[in-house]
């Protein structure tokens, strides 16, 4: 398929099961474009991802939610560092361009973990959308990042995944490289509360 991958996820729903799945899916991303690829997500982590849903939700005006829990069943495979770790999180998606996603931690170790035991929540993350991400990885180590954290498989297919790298030294933040999956397993619909 040579439709790009952020494509192939935000689109009206061709190639997904489920008009209901590609209705609770985010627009296109189009925020700014990269060598590495698409910045089209705003991670933000936070120690309760009910209070920022509402938070979040009445801030920038968002009245609906995806929602997963990201866990060694929903991605099968991923490392901490270098070495094969679990790690588990909830979080809550938003149809927002750039797309603002929350981050629970819930089982670690982490790079979320990491960041609230330095005593900090918010901005965590700034997520590009890209085709291939063994590319993403290979460039990013060719400008001196490596991966910090990363899993794979949490499409329908076993596809999809998501490295994180060591920016946070250089760039005050994380850079995150998204393979989006062409079938997103289904999550749930929470609602801010007020909206």
């Amino acid at each position: 398929m040579n439709v790009p991958i952020v494509s192939r996820e935000f689109s009206s729903g061709a190639g997904r099961a489920g008009s209901d799945v590609a209705s609770s899916l985010p627009v296109a991303p189009s925020w700014g474009s990269t060598p590495l690829g698409t910045v089209g997500q705003v991670g933000i982590v936070v120690p309760d991802l009910g209070e920022a849903i509402n938070l979040y939700g009445r801030a920038f005006g968002i009245g609906e939610w995806q929602c997963y829990r990201y866990d060694q069943e929903f991605m099968p495979w991923s490392r901490v560092g270098g070495e094969e770790g679990v790690f588990a999180m909830d979080i809550a998606m938003a149809s927002s361009n750039p797309q603002i996603e929350l981050i629970q931690p819930l089982a670690g170790p982490s790079i979320y973990h990491d960041f609230i035991s330095q005593g900090r929540t918010g901005l965590h993350h700034l997520g590009v959308y890209v085709e291939d991400l063994d590319a993403a990885i290979t460039l990013m180590a060719g400008w001196g990042y490596q991966v910090t954290q990363t899993a794979r498989g949490y499409g329908v297919g076993g596809d999809g995944g998501f490295a994180y790298f060591d920016t946070d030294r250089d760039l005050g933040l994380v850079i995150e490289a998204i393979e989006v999956p062409v079938i997103r397993r289904p999550g749930t619909v929470r609602r801010t509360e007020g909206k």
